[in-house]
């Protein structure tokens, strides 16, 4: 069996770090400071309690394991990890150092993400630009990435995302007069982040290809 093997003998010092980490890892998840020991509240006077067995994790292990935990659940961007961070009680300095790393190992990407982020927004929700730069800037990612990742979008691919979302929406008010289905569809687009002259063309291009809407 290899030296490195996780299953050594227990009490080794390698599982012996492995179990002090995975405790910490359990307290920082719980809610508790991840400090290392660093910066706990201060001890009554008299002899100090004895020492758990996690108190000397080394805080930059534990802010690491957090934070590869919270990107196994979904991509993240680097302020939504340093606002987990923050809530874990990891310390800024230490919160920086490690996700500096994982960026310049690539796991941590705010243009990645950002891409990401808008296929997913735009395929299931057909939001449009306006909407997707205020949903990034609300996930941390700043405005000249979110910028970047959104020229990539052009006019004629929102113009026939919106069509898609008005021929959708028809579908439901068959019957309505014209100025009702005008108001809920612009309503919708708005909502989506359109600009209103798409919202005017669209909604009256479709509009006029509806048989009830054409004229005798």
């Amino acid at each position: 069996m290899s030296s490195t093997d996780e299953t050594a003998a227990p009490g080794t010092p390698q599982e012996q770090t492995l179990e002090r980490l995975r405790a910490a890892v359990a307290r920082a998840q719980a809610g508790e400071p991840i400090q290392g020991g660093q910066g706990a509240p201060s001890a009554p006077s008299g002899p100090p309690p004895p020492e758990t067995p996690d108190d000397d994790a080394d805080p930059r292990a534990v802010a690491r394991a957090v934070v590869l935990r919270a990107l196994t659940g979904s991509p993240k961007s680097r302020a939504e990890l340093e606002r987990t961070l923050r809530r874990k009680g990891c310390p800024d300095d230490v919160a920086a150092e490690v996700l500096d790393r994982m960026e310049h190992v690539g796991l941590v990407d705010d243009e990645a993400y950002a891409q990401m982020f808008v296929r997913s927004k735009r395929t299931g929700r057909g939001l449009a630009r306006r909407a997707l730069q205020h949903e990034l800037r609300a996930k941390g990612v700043d405005d000249e990435t979110a910028s970047g990742v959104l020229a990539q979008i052009g006019v004629d691919d929102e113009r026939d995302v919106a069509r898609e979302l008005v021929a959708k929406k028809l579908r439901s008010m068959h019957g309505l007069e014209r100025v009702v289905q005008t108001r809920r569809l612009a309503g919708m687009l708005a909502r989506k982040g359109y600009s209103s002259e798409i919202s005017r063309q669209v909604i009256a291009e479709s509009l006029d290809a509806l048989p009830e809407h054409q004229r005798d």
